[in-house]
């Protein structure tokens, strides 16, 4: 099964993002955006970013778990990944996002 984007409105309406994995684990998530069409832009910029492996940040939080973030060519983030116990399994997650993203499919839940 190939990874698609999940298209979704949060509780406080913003519209939302989540590239998921063949497996149907969350690979990345985006930031909210006010409006669809910054919504469909920011899809369209993590399509033409996840090729590109300098793109990607390799993080570690307070508690010690490792996380990355997908950045646009002006470094702003366009998306973070969920937490790893290993930097393995970052690594992991980071090689996800690039196999899924260029050509995930979409399914809008917005409504």
């Amino acid at each position: 099964m190939a990874g698609k984007f999940e298209l979704y409105k949060d509780k406080a309406g913003e519209f939302r993002f989540r590239l998921k994995a063949g497996n149907g684990e969350n690979i990345l998530s985006g930031e909210g955006y006010k409006d669809k069409s910054g919504l469909e832009n920011g899809v369209a910029s993590v399509r033409k970013n996840a090729a590109d492996k300098a793109r990607f940040e390799v993080k570690e939080s307070t508690s010690g778990k490792h996380y990355f973030v997908l950045k646009a060519a002006n470094h702003q983030v366009i998306g973070q990944s969920q937490m790893y116990d290993s930097a393995s399994g970052c690594d992991g997650g980071i090689q996800s996002v690039m196999n899924n993203a260029p050509d995930a499919a979409v399914d809008d839940q917005t409504g």
